[in-house]
Parts: C-alpha cells; structure tokens; sequence
C-alpha cells in the first residue's frame, strides 16, 4: 500500500491510486464488519499482530484524498493500549513486540502533521525520549528477541538476539521526523548512530543482499553464529530483508535538509561525500570527506557552492567532537564555532567557489549501558566519534586498567604501516595447506581458514622486529631473513608467541621479562631447502626451531624441537613454513585497548562478518 502512495505521489502514476483506494475500501468494510459483529474490543485484539505502518499509510492517503473514510479507518489503526500509554508520558513499553509498536509512533507522527493534533507530536518526542534513554544499545538500536525489556535493563540482555533489524529502521523514521520538526541536533546525532552501527553493520562486508535478522550484542558472539544467521538475496524473505534493503537504498537520505522562508537555509547532518542540486536554493553543493582512521582522529570536510544564492548554511557540530583543535574556514577566512551539540550557521550571499573546510577532532569514550543497577556499573562500551567499536574474542571481556586514567591512557591507534607487519604461516602438504594457528592460546595447525571467519584472525599473526632499525615493509620472504622477532597473534595484542621449553607446546604469554628471551625468533630460509619458505630457530634454545611433528593433522600442537642431523629430511619439513601475507587485515579504524591481563583489537562492528567480538566491556580498576 505505502508504495502504491509512492508510485502515484513521486511517480504521478493514477493506476497506484486507483488500485489503493480499492484496497483500502476492502479494509474499511473488513474493520467495519467486525465492530459491528463482534465489538470494537476484537478488532484492537487484531492490532497485537504486525500490522505494520497501516495508520501511517491511511494518514498520507487521506492526505491526497480528503476521504473522511480513509480518516477513519486511520484512526482505528492507532492502537490505544500502546499510545495511551505513551500520550500519558509513562514508560511502560516492556514486553511490548518493538517492531509491532514502533510503526505506530511513525503513523502517530503523521496523524500530528496531517491533523495538527499536538498530542500525537507529544507521543513522538516522548516515545523516542524512554527509548534512547531506558532501551537502547550503543548502536542506537533497541529490542531483545524482537521486544522491550524493563527499562535500564540491558546488561542482562547482551545475546546473539538483540536490536532486530527493522526496529533500527522505523526508528531512524521517528528521529527524522522530530528532526525536521526541531532542528534539534540531538536526533541528527541519533540518526548518524543508528544508520553508522544499526544499518551498516547488517551487511556482511560489501556482499548486497547477505544481512542479518538480528544484530549479535552478547560476549563472543558471531553475526554469523545467530538463530538465523546470514540470508542470501534470492531465498531470504523475513521482514528484515524488506527493512534492510531499503536501509541501504537509502543511505543517500538525510544527509541535507531544506528550510523555507524569506531566506532559505540548508542544514547538513551528516558528513558524507556527495553532491546536492539544490532546486530551491539554486545551487549545486558538494561535499567531500576524508576517509576518517584511527591514525589520524579528525573528520576533515570540504563543502563546495556552485552558483550564487543568498541562504544560511547550517552545518552540524556533533556531539562526539571537542572545540579543542576544531577548526572552521569560509574562503580561508577562520568562523567561530559553536560548542559541541549546535549548528554552525553562515547566512551570506553565496557565489560559485565559495568554500567552506571543516576540521573536527574525533574523540574516543565510554558509555554506560543503559542499566542501573550496581552489578552493571563497569559495564561500558567504546566509541570513536559516531562508530561503536568491537573487540575480537571467543568471551572475555575484562578491561582492567590498572593504573591507567584517561582512556588515552589504555587505548591506543593501531598505526597505518602495521598491514606491512602481518604474516601468515603455512605448510602444504600433498592437497592439503594447513596454518599456524592461535587456538584459546595454544599454537596449533589448522585446516585453510575462510575468509571473514574468525578462523583468519587465528591464523595471522604480527611479526615484531627487535631491529628498529629495519622499515618493517617488505615484500618476500627474503626481505625478513636473518630478522630478529616476536610474533603477537593478530586479536591478542601486547601478547607474544613463547616457547616453554625443547619439546613443549608453543603458547601465548605476556611478554614479562621471564618470557621475553623464549619469545624470540631468528626468521632464517627454510631448512627444507625451498624458496619462499622460512624456519623460526629460536633464541633462547640453540639448534631448536618451531616444529609441527610429522603427525600433519588439523589441531597439530607446534612445539620446540632441536634438530639431531642436518640430514633429517622430516625435521627440516616440520620445521619449514610457507611465509605468506596475513589473512586478515587491521580496519582503517583500529585501535588497541590495553588491560593488564590481556588487549583486544577494537574496530567498528560494521567491519565484522563472522569474527567473534563483544560489543560492551566490563572495564574496572
């Protein structure tokens, strides 16, 4: 129904209408029928189901229309038991299915603007107030198995079902519509949220039309590892499917909205890179931006004007920025900027070049869960700017801090050149290739892993070299021989492979100064005598290298053994691996976050596909 009303309103097609307007007189008898039969009682019973965005819907047809039918029939979708309850300012959405209810206020939304009904503008802005404040994740997302839970409650409601994907779209259509009503930064804020975390992050990698059902929030969860796991683009047809296509058809909208008056203005909420042909305001203005990392924490803006107009230009200070080391240029002339949370406004007669560079630091933090209660008080989660940030692990999720204070004290980027640093280590043996591997902190040989798996993460490491001397960028194998190094599995960071001595495991350790000389390995050419493979002879034990044993077999334990002869030929092969490049990459957007038992790698939950990570740390000192 909503895209017949789109067809006929954008595409000006009769045909839409026509065949709307039957449907709805379909509905109209249906509903009828049943107050008349039976009671009104049993047709708001039917409302407990998905009924989807019908008063929204009915509200815009009548719009067009004017039918008082359709008017009616509007109202008989707006479910009192659940607006009542909101129109009355209580928070008491618990058990309520989110998705069911969350269309309403959407509906409610359009009822004020068709109506002008202050009440169902009233519902809106209160509805979005108990949600961000009591039931909503850092993602900006809400739900747990597709419905509320009490009010501050979340840290006992991290699973793999958490925020179902539509509620995070039917919620950027609440706060789009408070924005346009307001100009209140706040819901501009919200919006980046949720479209950062809750839409980007349900896409596996950039693979159109692989999503999620539901975002994993819980300790080691898995996108992958979920009820439903990933659907495919042809044989997928929850709801979520419908919702999350149009997400992502949609990422374009949003980013700039348009004033009337005697002088019009343009507000940008978010910085994107893209170009408006503004009809009104008879200009053309691009936007360029840099690509945001972890190196570098500033979001740098250029904004271009293409014609002359006179307008204000309103541009967004978000809250996550600080006025320290901000920076704003009209023609390279510096403006004032505002405190974090407003809008910068430029009102002037505009021409063609006219240019504007905006320069925002991007500041990482903590934020609570939204949980009173005191066994979650060190329940916290990290942002960087608008992007929540995710550690890889099977489970912990400890942070303790020590004496560190400032959260520059604990996290850390992970620099650009490190990519050059990561390895992978092979054995090919007949049709087989097995892999060094980090298992729980064990060293071991497993199957080829899969890309976007956590098995790829397990199988690549950091080489660290004791020379600083060397650039750490090479190209081969050959570039490392006679390389002094650790090697620090790519989701432990601040943690070294070790041997524990000749014919015991290899394992993963902190490297204290007892472990420091059984970390160390000297990268020499395979002993098997072939190009492109290296041995790892360690320092701490003369004549001993890294060895698999002959046994080649998934879960293989690597150990420390010396060699007997130099013409042990099955030495030589259990002791040389291929050197290959590591399987996975560090995100752009990566940083370190150091506890005193262990680190974790953190980079923005879009990132992940199947990796295990956790979203919220329990961060004591």
């Amino acid at each position: 129904m909503a895209g017949l009303l789109d067809q006929h309103i954008l595409a000006g097609n009769p045909q839409a209408l026509n065949m709307l307007t039957w449907m709805v007189e379909y509905f109209y008898n249906r509903v009828q029928n049943v107050i008349t039969t039976y009671s009104i009682e049993r047709h708001w019973m039917s409302l407990n189901e998905e009924v989807g965005g019908m008063n929204d819907v009915l509200y815009r047809l009548y719009s067009v229309t004017g039918d008082q039918k359709h008017l009616l029939l509007a109202h008989l979708f707006d479910k009192p038991c659940f607006l009542g309850v909101l129109a009355v300012k209580a928070d008491d959405i618990s058990g309520f299915h989110a998705n069911t209810h969350i269309p309403l206020v959407v509906g409610a939304q359009m009822r004020y603007e068709v109506t002008g009904d202050e009440l169902y503008k009233e519902i809106g802005t209160f509805f979005m107030d108990i949600v961000n404040s009591s039931h909503s994740y850092a993602t900006g997302g809400t739900s747990v198995s597709e419905f509320w839970a009490e009010p501050k409650r979340l840290g006992s409601q991290l699973k793999t079902e958490d925020e179902e994907s539509c509620t995070t779209y039917n919620m950027l259509k609440v706060s789009r519509n408070l924005f346009r009503w307001t100009r209140e930064i706040t819901y501009a804020d919200y919006y980046e949220r949720a479209l950062t975390n809750g839409v980007l992050s349900i896409q596996r990698g950039r693979e159109p039309g692989v999503m999620i059902y539901m975002l994993p929030l819980g300790h080691g969860v898995s996108k992958g590892n979920t009820y439903h796991s990933w659907g495919n683009p042809f044989n997928t047809f929850w709801c979520c499917y419908g919702t999350a296509t149009e997400s992502f058809s949609k990422l374009g909208d949003s980013i700039y909205f348009e004033e009337g008056g005697s002088t019009p203005g343009l507000y940008v909420i978010q910085y994107v890179s893209s170009s408006l042909d503004w009809k009104s305001g008879k200009i053309t203005l691009t936007q360029k931006v840099d690509d945001v990392v972890s190196w570098d924490q500033h979001l740098r803006v250029i904004i271009t004007v293409t014609g002359s107009s006179a307008f204000s230009l309103n541009l967004r200070i978000p809250s996550w920025t600080s006025l320290s080391g901000a920076s704003a240029y009209l023609n390279g002339g510096p403006q004032s900027l505002p405190s974090p949370g407003n809008f910068l406004s430029i009102s002037r007669s505009w021409n063609s070049g006219d240019k504007i560079t905006l320069e925002l630091p991007i500041l990482l933090r903590t934020e609570h869960i939204e949980d009173d209660r005191p066994d979650f008080a060190t329940v916290h989660a990290i942002l960087y700017g608008p992007y929540l940030l995710g550690g890889l692990s099977h489970g912990d999720w400890v942070i303790n801090l020590g004496s560190a204070r400032t959260v520059s004290d604990w996290i850390t980027p992970i620099p650009a050149d490190y990519n050059s640093h990561l390895i992978s280590l092979a054995q090919d043996i007949g049709n087989l290739t097995y892999y060094v591997s980090n298992g729980n902190q064990q060293i071991t040989m497993a199957s080829s892993p899969v890309p976007g798996n956590h098995s790829s993460v397990d199988a690549t490491m950091r080489l660290i070299f004791k020379d600083s001397s060397f650039s750490h960028k090479f190209s081969s194998p050959e570039d490392v021989i006679g390389k002094l190094v650790m090697l620090e599995p790519f989701d432990y960071p601040g943690m070294v492979v070790a041997n524990t001595g000749e014919g015991e495991a290899l394992t993963v350790a902190n490297p204290s100064n007892d472990v420091m000389s059984s970390a160390e390995f000297r990268i020499v050419k395979g002993l098997v005598g072939e190009d492109g493979t290296v041995s790892l002879k360690s320092e701490s034990h003369d004549g001993c290298y890294v060895y698999s044993g002959t046994d080649y077999q998934a879960g293989q334990e690597l150990t420390l053994r010396c060699q007997s002869g130099s013409s042990d030929a099955g030495f030589a092969e259990a002791a040389s691996f291929v050197l290959n490049q590591g399987l996975r990459e560090y995100h752009p957007i990566s940083f370190v976050a150091k506890g005193v038992n262990r680190g974790y790698v953190l980079e923005p939950i879009l990132n992940f596909r199947d990796e295990y990570y956790n979203v919220y740390f329990n961060i004591t000192n």
